[in-house]
């Protein structure tokens, strides 16, 4: 390298003296921080599924013994992940704990996942395909894994974690929302799920499917609003097609509804409704205004649904 090549190097080095950005805490030292939080989960998804997500040969140790050697190691990135963020020692030390009590009722609810995708895809082959191959399945294990440490109130770690599934998938599932058993999301890419969204069980959603917030409240001085409910509620055995938008903390989509493709809603539906969107044919091209059309729950829709569920 030459000498005004290094001189240039230099300059620029000593120009980002002092420019983190705003609101940076100069205090915490995140270096490493994060390609350890994405290690450890991919350890603990190991630990739940050693047989496709592991790299120890099945043959040459046995699961559990394993499953041993992938929490092991992922206690031990949590453990010093907690150390970087969180100040209070008795806080720290609950965090590990709290991971490995909840990991059976995690692969539980996966379990139910694992169901409720195979059934509900024609395309999946075998439960072994939905592991290896549905990136759903992958952001849903991430998911149920961050959600612990959010409702533990630990800072960063979860949303670096489903982050890192966002980053791999192209679903965005946030920490904080609330999500039932028997979950599926069909193909995946798009999806975005908000903080403070809660979801029932036997839910399935299509690509590109929004749950979000609606708008801002913000304080007096314009700041906005953190920590109250933005985002909506979704009932059990509901299905949500592709590229459908639900909006805001007051929206209640009741249970057994069937939301149709590119449906914008900011208001609240009834159970067992269909919410399609109104259609117009200009020529050859089909145009869709995305003003709801709500249609009673008649027997047959009824029936219809019960099949699609």
């Amino acid at each position: 390298m030459d000498r005004h090549l290094e001189q240039l190097i230099s300059e620029a080095a000593r120009g980002l003296e002092g420019a983190e950005g705003f609101g940076t805490s100069e205090q915490m030292d995140f270096t490493g921080f994060r390609g350890r939080v994405e290690r450890m989960d991919d350890l603990l998804i190991a630990a739940l599924f050693p047989q496709h997500a592991g790299h120890l040969k099945s043959l040459d140790i046995p699961a559990r013994l394993a499953r041993e050697q992938y929490l092991h190691e992922a206690m031990g990135h949590l453990q010093r992940c907690a150390e970087s963020v969180m100040t209070e020692k008795e806080a720290r030390e609950r965090i590990v704990p709290a991971m490995l009590a909840a990991l059976p009722e995690i692969r539980r609810q996966l379990g139910t996942d694992l169901i409720a995708a195979y059934q509900g895809d024609p395309a999946a082959k075998s439960p072994d395909e939905v592991i290896l191959c549905y990136p759903a399945f992958t952001a849903i294990a991430t998911y149920r894994l961050a959600h612990v440490l959010y409702a533990e109130k630990v800072p960063y770690i979860p949303r670096v974690m489903t982050e890192y599934a966002h980053r791999l998938t192209g679903i965005d599932i946030h920490p904080g929302a609330t999500i039932g058993d028997y979950f599926f999301i069909d193909h995946g890419t798009g999806v975005v799920i908000g903080e403070t969204t809660t979801i029932g069980q036997h839910v399935k959603l299509y690509q590109h499917v929004t749950l979000g917030a609606k708008s801002f409240a913000v304080e007096e001085d314009g700041s906005l609003v953190k920590g109250i409910k933005r985002h909506p509620d979704i009932g059990d055995n509901v299905v949500i097609y592709s590229g459908a938008t639900v909006l805001g903390g007051k929206t209640r989509i009741g249970s057994g509804c069937v939301i149709g493709g590119s449906v914008w809603l900011t208001h609240s539906v009834d159970p067992y409704k269909m919410v399609l969107a109104r259609a117009a044919v200009a020529g050859d091209i089909l145009l869709r205004d995305n003003l709801p059309e709500l249609e009673d729950g008649d027997d047959t829709q009824k029936s219809q649904m019960a099949a699609m569920l």
